[in-house]
């Protein structure tokens, strides 16, 4: 599989969250943590703080894995929720998901699901709508994203998410759980945006560091569940964003089983990129 990536030319994309007015959040409804608070690590591959931070290392060793996501967000009293399901490459940075959004406030369905395509620097969204031609794609370079594709896409990259915990500041051990079967130990912390970002890969070094410059909080809350042979199962993300407004309160969440799966990405061809602009909150094309 050749992947190439093109970029839009002679135009900016203003480019907004998934859901209007910049609510964004995820939720999941998998096995909560169970048992908690010990002091030491019983049962455990190494320290906490160091079994935290190698969790992306480990995840690029693994290759791969299939995903599942929820995003949650809450803001004046309005909590959006948004769900998606995949597959990711963590040895080339490279996924494919689909991404559901909820019903609308009168109970109407959304709109049809997001196909977004992960790859290093740049989202690749179909179905975007916001005034996007139907069968057109839009380019977004994550890099130039105040949140560093932690938020705006309705999913937080499967890498990034990963990548946070490489800024893993303050860690406790939780105690054993299990998910989907699977006996997993349960880790709480916060991670420090600017040491995650000094720490990142090289290709995701650009998206962290926008992140740690464009969100409102310096750390960020998580939750990580590894199991025995270090593989990240889960992770819980807590983040503070004001996209230009209100402060939006943001729960992501990332579930991955299946490791080793195949993921096949095919980015679209250049003609079918749309390079005009996106309206904020809307349905149709921005003026330029």
């Amino acid at each position: 599989m050749v992947v190439r990536q093109h970029r839009c030319h002679g135009r900016a994309l203003s480019v907004c969250a998934l859901v209007a007015a910049g609510a964004m959040a995820m939720s999941t409804g998998c096995a909560g943590p169970a048992g908690g608070g010990d002091a030491g690590h019983r049962g455990s591959g190494g320290p906490p703080l160091a079994e935290v931070r190698r969790a992306a290392a480990v995840l690029s060793h693994a290759g791969s894995a299939e995903t599942r996501t929820s995003m949650e967000t809450a803001s004046g009293g309005t909590r959006v929720t948004i769900r998606g399901v995949g597959a990711y490459d963590f040895r080339r940075q490279l996924g494919r998901i689909k991404v559901v959004l909820p019903k609308d406030a009168a109970g109407a369905e959304g709109r049809r699901p997001v196909t977004e395509l992960l790859v290093p620097g740049a989202l690749y969204m179909k179905n975007r709508g916001a005034g996007v031609p139907d069968g057109k794609w839009v380019r977004i370079d994550t890099a130039g994203l105040a949140d560093g594709n932690l938020v705006t896409g309705g999913v937080t990259d499967p890498t990034a998410a990963a990548e946070l915990l490489r800024g893993a500041a303050e860690v406790r051990y939780m105690g054993r759980t299990e998910l989907a079967g699977v006996p997993v130990r349960h880790y709480r912390g916060t991670a420090d945006l600017g040491q995650a970002a000094r720490r990142a890969s090289p290709s995701s070094r650009g998206a962290m560091a926008a992140a740690a410059a464009g969100l409102g909080s310096d750390t960020v809350p998580f939750d990580a569940y590894l199991d025995d042979d270090g593989l990240l199962r889960k992770v819980r993300h807590r983040f503070s964003y004001a996209a230009g407004g209100p402060s939006v309160e943001v729960v992501s969440t990332m579930l991955l089983y299946g490791f080793g799966s195949p993921v096949s990405v095919r980015l679209p061809p250049e003609g079918d990129i749309y390079t005009g602009r996106v309206r904020q909150g809307g349905d149709g094309p921005e003026s330029p």
